[in-house]
């Protein structure tokens, strides 16, 4: 008899229900969410006939936690239930709406009975894996944090400080986020400030934030802009705008900090991984766009089983709509929101490193294909190449990847 598990992930307690092959609850229970509790679980399975040789699958309404590393350490497999599937399956139960938690046990339970083919288990990723996609994702928050705090500052900036805009919100390699801009933006917090900040003054502050080429001319050019003419508001009105700039750029300092930092261990966990010279040799790929990747897909090669399941994934692909007489293709929004994120950045990296690239891209522009769409069919190519690599071992080849075109004979 093959018996199925189901748990209602909770925050302080979690539900447990374990059913037969007909849909019968074999055992149900409560257990809190510590060890003890999850002493209970293992007790509670055994009991209801869980071994070592054929443990019982277990469906859960969450993919991480420590709860997910603990029965992933138990050798079974386990099966993650996206909290609105679940809801789509509770009308097949109850069309009256009613839910608890104990008959949502038992609803994922039989979710795992009946339609457990349709949902993808947990992928068996590597502890080195694992870590990657910890640091990876801890540094893509800090990034996306640092771009909203920007964003925040940029829009006081235009309230009351114009020549801050003018003078940093152009420059490559940052903008505001640049080390010299987070500097001297501290240091003179207000319009008036800056403008009574001297040549020497700002000399100092630039080689503070680690500058050491052409000192004088943007020396120069800060005072020009900041002596300008603008308009200002009140004196206490600025004054305040300037604590609020000062507390904003303490937070861009921390996640700018974070950021670094976070890079850097990713890099140095991602070098160490056997995937790493794979994933590096496409064009467009660096070490932190590549830790990113194979944080998000993994090194368990039997989770995707063909290149359309990664791209779907990834939401490159497109979905078709069809009813009756009517097709409409769409783009994808389900997706990985952070792999997805990685794709105009190496689509956009490649167009310098691959000639095959670029002319792939301006094939789709010419075809009518705005820039995100050429982009997004760029990514997509790329992956499919990239799961032929990592399941071959072979790495990238421009030639195979962008077969030169034929000349036509005179």
């Amino acid at each position: 008899m093959t018996l199925y598990c189901g748990i209602d992930w909770a925050t302080a307690h979690h539900d447990v229900a374990v059913v037969d092959d007909n849909g019968n609850v074999v055992a149900r229970g409560r257990v809190s969410n510590d060890a003890a509790g999850f002493a209970q679980l293992l007790t509670l399975l055994a009991q209801a006939g869980d071994s070592a040789k054929d443990p019982i699958p277990v469906g859960i309404e969450t993919d991480h936690g420590l709860w997910v590393a603990a029965l992933r350490a138990t050798g079974r497999v386990i099966y993650p239930i996206n909290p609105l599937t679940a809801s789509r399956y509770r009308a097949r139960y109850a069309v009256s709406g009613a839910k608890s938690d104990a008959t949502d046990a038992v609803l994922l339970a039989n979710i795992m009975r009946t339609d457990r083919q349709a949902h993808r288990p947990l992928p068996a990723d590597t502890e080195l894996a694992q870590a990657i996609r910890v640091l990876a994702r801890a540094q893509q928050d800090a990034v996306w944090a640092r771009q909203q705090i920007g964003n925040q500052i940029r829009d006081l900036l235009k309230d009351f400080y114009p020549a801050a805009l003018v003078a940093f919100d152009r420059l490559p390699a940052g903008g505001l986020a640049r080390a010299d801009a987070r500097t001297i933006l501290a240091a003179a917090p207000t319009p008036a400030q800056a403008a009574a900040l001297s040549p020497a003054r700002l000399r100092r502050l630039l080689i503070s934030a680690g500058r050491r080429r052409h000192l004088d001319r943007d020396v120069d050019r800060l005072r020009a802009v900041f002596t300008d003419t603008y308009l200002h508001q009140p004196p206490q009105v600025e004054t305040a705008m300037g604590i609020q700039l000062g507390a904003l750029l303490r937070q861009l300092q921390a996640a700018c900090t974070a950021a670094d930092e976070l890079a850097e261990a990713a890099i140095a966990h991602f070098q160490r991984h056997p995937d790493a010279e794979i994933i590096t040799s496409f064009p467009g790929l660096g070490m932190l766009a590549g830790a990113r990747v194979l944080a998000e897909i993994g090194d368990d090669r039997a989770r995707f089983a063909d290149a359309r399941g990664l791209k779907a994934f990834a939401g490159s692909a497109p979905i078709t709509r069809a009813s009756g007489k009517k097709t409409v293709v769409l783009h994808r929004h389900i997706k990985n929101r952070r792999l997805a994120a990685v794709g105009p950045i190496w689509a956009l990296a490649s167009l310098r490193a691959s000639p095959g690239a670029r002319r792939h891209y301006d094939a789709r522009r010419a075809t009518g294909d705005w820039n995100h769409q050429a982009q997004r069919h760029l990514f997509n190519k790329f992956l499919g190449q990239l799961h032929h690599c990592l399941h071959t071992g072979n790495h990238y080849d421009e030639h195979l990847a962008f077969p030169p075109l034929l000349t036509r004979a005179a």
